[in-house]
């Protein structure tokens, strides 16, 4: 480790007054908007015959409309069991957040992503080389492919089992930079990662290197200066915020958040993996006991697969130029030939209702042979899915998931323990991360792994846009193995017999909570 990630330095977890603020002013106004709801419903009592057989129909209407959606099953049944429980504020609450008015938006995402898969070709000599060596994976690549993310081969995987390890790398590489920096995270914390981060893009733009930061602005704007966008653009760095949160307070559009972390330096080397910006991440400060989480840097030709998704984000931000030039950001360095495989793949709610991350996630369940080991901090998945895990284990699959033993949010918790009863009478192992939070997103089967940003909820599956890369190599999959298993170590294993004696309660209260799943 390097000197800032010392013992001796501490982190902070320091919250703007800005951004409170801020924050404050659009939860105002959403609550306005449920306020104006239910004044309309006491100014209304008194026509309750013709208001409840008008509501009938408007229910039967919806109702027809919700089962007739391509969209998510659990979407439309907790929209269902709100106007059901709300005969009234419900159906006014659907009319607001619940259609599509989004779609618009959503049409402009498209158009950027569609003009980066321009930039993006398959080389079919690298499928016949990899249909001769991994033939019984082609249908995985395939389908990759088909969602316009190419496999790419000549690359040098290293994998990194903690965020502290992760930014050290990226901080050499971006001492290393010539041309230009790309850097895209959700969680942006000013801290003493920042202050290490931010002198050294500082550095590097009076060198003349372009840099170019992407941030969420609901992950950064509680742990950012009000100030902070302006200030770096004063400093020459080039910075674009996704979806800023007073747009739209209006309609469930705000809920769509960029939740991938990308850095890539001159087209050459590329990260990615769950950790933010922020001082937790690398256990400067202590927020929910030790935090885990992981990365890979990639050296070769899929680098230009995290350079399109960082550049499509890029175009699809506020404040973003018409038109970028993709080419400027290709690779400068010709790669040695090696066959480490890998696909970068991205998702986001513009896809809702075909996300291919999710899909994808069931193959590689459906594929596992002899093990599927997962990691996610949060795990909330669909009755589709729970099948899938408990269909590879019921079939000899060694299936081991590995969630956090101090949560970062008790509802979510709970909900996560929910999912577990089902899936321990289906034969699959529950391990709880007892030195803390495991914020780390991986799958692995015995053939290949992914790293990434996709949580196993359905806020990454349908509301986030997410990226990761698919790795095919013996030797990195088992270095990622061998930390999951003495991540295992580390753990609490949960068992059947200890999950049927949850408080009565909590049995109660988590099937509620249930109820609202896809909104958490």
């Amino acid at each position: 480790m390097g000197r800032d990630f010392e013992e001796s330095v501490r982190g902070s977890v320091k919250k703007s007054l800005s951004g409170i603020f801020r924050a404050l002013i659009v939860a105002a106004l959403v609550l306005v908007q449920f306020g104006l709801i239910l004044y309309l419903t006491y100014r209304l009592r008194g026509y309750t015959i013709y208001i409840y057989s008008f509501l009938q129909v408007i229910s039967i209407i919806i109702i027809i409309i919700l089962i007739n959606d391509d969209r998510n099953v659990s979407y439309k049944i907790s929209w269902i069991c709100i106007i059901a429980a709300f005969p009234i504020t419900g159906h006014i609450m659907y009319l607001l957040w619940g259609n599509r008015r989004g779609r618009k938006r959503d049409k402009i995402v498209l158009e950027k992503l569609a003009k980066g898969f321009t930039y993006l070709s398959q080389d079919e000599e690298v499928m016949e080389e990899f249909k001769k060596e991994h033939g019984d994976l082609l249908r995985l690549t395939r389908y990759l492919q088909a969602n316009n993310f190419p496999l790419y081969k000549n690359n040098n995987v290293e994998y990194y089992s903690m965020a502290e390890e992760a930014f050290e790398a990226i901080f050499k590489e971006i001492e290393k930079a010539k041309k230009f920096i790309l850097l895209n995270f959700f969680i942006v914390g000013e801290g003493v990662l920042w202050r290490r981060m931010h002198k050294l893009l500082l550095s590097k733009v009076q060198e003349g290197v372009r840099v170019l930061f992407l941030y969420d602005d609901f992950g950064a704007m509680l742990r950012t200066s009000r100030h902070f966008r302006k200030e770096l653009l004063n400093e020459g760095i080039e910075v674009r915020v996704f979806n800023p949160i007073h747009k739209y307070t209006d309609k469930l559009y705000m809920n769509y958040r960029s939740h991938q972390k990308i850095v890539v330096i001159d087209g050459n080397v590329g990260f990615t993996g769950g950790m933010n910006l922020a001082d937790e991440y690398v256990n400067l400060v202590q927020r929910f006991g030790r935090w885990k989480d992981n990365a890979v840097k990639i050296k070769g030709d899929a680098v230009w697969g995290l350079t399109v998704t960082f550049l499509q984000m890029w175009e699809a931000s506020e404040g973003s130029p018409n038109k970028v030039d993709y080419d400027i950001y290709r690779p400068t360095i010709k790669f040695p030939q090696s066959n480490v495989y890998c696909q970068v793949l991205s998702d986001g709610p513009a896809n809702n209702p075909h996300n291919p991350i999710e899909d994808f996630y069931m193959q590689m369940m459906y594929c596992a042979k002899k093990v599927l080991y997962i990691t996610t901090p949060y795990l909330i998945i669909e009755d589709d899915m729970r099948d899938a895990l408990t269909t590879a284990a019921s079939g000899g699959v060694d299936v081991r998931i590995i969630t956090p033993y101090i949560p970062d949010k008790k509802n979510v918790k709970i909900l996560t323990n929910y999912n577990y009863g089902s899936l321990l009478e289906g034969g699959v192992r529950i391990f709880e991360y007892k030195p803390g939070f495991i914020h780390a997103k991986t799958m692995l089967n015995e053939d290949s792994a992914i790293v990434g940003t996709m949580n196993m909820d359905y806020r990454s599956f349908h509301l986030h846009y997410e990226c990761g890369v698919w790795i095919c190599n013996k030797d990195v999959i088992n270095t990622i193995k061998d930390d999951l298993l003495k991540t295992m170590d580390e753990c609490y294993e949960v068992t059947l017999e200890e999950w049927h004696k949850r408080p009565f309660y909590i049995k109660i209260y988590e099937k509620v909570l249930n109820l609202f799943s896809t909104l958490m």
